[in-house]
């Protein structure tokens, strides 16, 4: 594995936003990492993000976490998840020009990062993975919803922010979707993290295997 590179994401409509990426060496896939809510306190070093990104390069993802416009050094300002798909597409940009073109691309977030992530249905993408998404912040659901490509949605057996049988409930009508609740999880997955990164590592497994 790699270690963590300091870079610069370019968004289409002129910002400038903070990031960080590890390549994987082999590298087997890519992933691009979506933070929480900035207004809570969510950025790119949140717990479950920092999770992934420490962990996933051993398996062989490159992984690329930024911050959101307005979050720390990166330029712009929140936009409550709207603007915020622009620094998705960008992040799948730049990941997706440096992978092989045979890696396939994965989108990850988690709580709001996970709505702005299922927003963001590019054709560069191959799958998606939206840990504990409260769902009040995606669009599109429907253009989502009919899509063949995989998703995997991890929720929290605990959540405090929406109950995941109603998540689960607007999910479960998704095409290509695996729905893996996390037992005794919170939210914010405190002594979880573990089981996030098995359930993102076995999404690459099917991926390239």
């Amino acid at each position: 594995m790699g270690s963590a590179d300091a870079t610069t994401i370019l968004t289409g409509d002129g910002h400038r936003l903070e990031a960080e990426m590890v390549v994987a060496e082999p590298e087997r896939c890519g992933m691009v990492l979506c933070h929480p809510h900035p207004e809570y306190g969510g950025t790119m070093r949140s717990l479950v993000i920092s999770a992934l990104f420490a962990a996933l390069p051993a398996v062989g993802v490159t992984c690329l976490r930024f911050n959101f416009r307005g979050v720390e050094r990166s330029e712009g300002h929140h936009d409550q998840g709207r603007a915020e798909r622009e620094d998705v597409r960008a992040a799948i940009r730049d990941l997706g020009s440096l992978l092989a073109p045979t890696s396939p691309l994965v989108v990850t977030g988690w709580s709001f990062g996970a709505d702005v992530a299922l927003s963001v249905v590019e054709d560069r993408v191959d799958a998606w993975y939206a840990i504990a998404p409260p769902l009040r912040y995606a669009a599109g659901l429907d253009v989502l919803a009919d899509d063949a490509r995989p998703k995997l949605v991890a929720l929290a057996e605990h959540d405090e922010v929406r109950p995941p049988a109603e998540v689960e409930a607007v999910a479960a009508g998704w095409a290509a979707t695996e729905i893996e609740v996390v037992r005794g999880a919170s939210h914010f997955f405190m002594g979880r993290t573990d089981r996030l990164v098995e359930l993102g590592a076995g999404l690459v497994g099917r991926l390239v295997d």
